[in-house]
């Protein structure tokens, strides 16, 4: 089984069996926690590793992302704090993990350019699964879906 990852508060984890075509798309999951006066949602490692664990991947694929210019310092902590925490609930549960930039996905999945370009061609590669991408934002998961189709299609890109 391999796990898809699209970090970050809007993003989802994908565990897919391809040769049995199944997907099981999990919302990041996140709670609402009081920091500093002020509700901050952030990745919840412990639920994070609760999802991980029961099922059980045999790799994963997270998608190797960096801050943005324009991007505020208190954003980009609350990011790459829940890529850490990612990245350490996945080492924990020895699930060999690999990284791939955005770009080389989206190129090798041919997904087209727009706003709109994941979720499309998700519901074009996973038909049966099109209801999980019709919200705006469901991008997450689509990203998710098609990081894990990246992996399953470019087993040389690992190592």
């Amino acid at each position: 089984m391999i796990l898809g990852i699209d970090p970050g508060g809007g993003g989802a984890l994908c565990f897919a069996d391809f040769e049995k075509g199944l997907l099981d798309i999990v919302d990041m999951p996140i709670v609402a926690l009081l920091r500093n006066g002020k509700i901050k949602r952030e990745i919840s490692a412990a639920m994070l590793a609760a999802v991980i664990r029961a099922r059980r991947p045999d790799v994963a694929w997270l998608e190797r992302v960096n801050a943005m210019p324009g991007q505020g310092v208190s954003s980009v902590w609350a990011f790459a704090r829940g890529v850490g925490a990612l990245e350490g609930v996945l080492a924990a549960l020895n699930v060999p993990t690999y990284y791939v930039a955005p770009r080389v996905w989206q190129a090798k999945v041919a997904q087209r350019p727009g706003k709109d370009g994941g979720r499309e061609r998700a519901s074009q590669l996973f038909p049966a699964y099109a209801s999980m991408f019709l919200r705006v934002k469901d991008d997450g998961r689509s990203d998710a879906a098609l990081i894990a189709y990246y992996g399953f299609t470019n087993p040389s890109a690992v190592g």
